[in-house]
């Protein structure tokens, strides 16, 4: 009879411990790293192009997935030639007109990694996008240009999850075809959920691009409904 209670009493432990882990495992996925669930309903809002070539040149850019694109400026047809200057100065050979980048947006194709980012609240998205964008290789007039048209949209929120879209996820939703080809190639696309409370989120790790040569540029995001 000894016998047998001690094995109840060491399978009641064993109960114990392992109803303990398994909660506290769906605790940290539910609450302390809810997943931000990505879909396909929303849109790459307003990325840009930017080219530096080393000399003046004749350059053509086409986007892989031209079916997903909504809006555009030159209008994307068959793509984009222009006359690329090395401090970025663009003229599309079609009208003639200067541009200093090129424009469009579009339907996400596939949906893209959100297992890491940031949580940053109101009063820190200002810094926050100023010191991720350096580390993401943007200079100071493109990391301008990038905050000025977020900043809104993101200090209407108490607080944002924010991620970055890896080099390949951004290549699998919208393709890009170079003539020449760039030596370096920098695409951020930044993914935003706003929050009402701060929650724990594992941090995302960002690598610095080399900057060198014929550069091109792109930069753009998506909220995440």
């Amino acid at each position: 009879m000894i016998v047998g209670d001690d094995m109840k009493k060491k399978n009641l432990v064993i109960i114990i411990v392992v109803s303990v882990v398994v909660a506290f495992i769906l605790y940290s996925f539910l609450v302390l790293y809810p997943r931000i669930q990505d879909s396909l309903d929303h849109m790459w809002d307003k990325p840009v192009i930017y080219l530096y070539p080393e000399e003046e040149m004749q350059i053509s850019v086409k986007l892989g997935n031209p079916d997903k694109i909504t809006s555009s400026y030159p209008l994307y047809e068959n793509g984009w030639n222009v006359l690329a200057k090395p401090n970025g100065d663009l003229k599309d050979i079609e009208t003639g007109r200067e541009l200093y980048s090129l424009y469009w947006e579009g339907k996400q194709s596939y949906p893209t990694n959100l297992d890491t980012g940031f949580v940053v609240k109101r009063d820190n998205v200002i810094p926050f996008l100023e010191e991720k964008l350096e580390v993401l290789g943007l200079n100071e007039r493109e990391a301008e240009e990038f905050i000025i048209y977020w900043l809104p949209k993101l200090q209407e929120n108490k607080y944002n999850f924010i991620n970055f879209a890896s080099l390949e996820d951004i290549n699998k939703n919208m393709p890009l075809e170079v003539s020449p080809k760039p030596e370096s190639m920098i695409r951020i696309m930044m993914q935003f959920k706003g929050l009402n409370k701060k929650i724990k989120v594992k941090e995302q790790k960002l690598v610095t691009p080399e900057r060198k040569g014929f550069t091109l540029v792109e930069w753009g995001g998506t909220q995440i409904k």
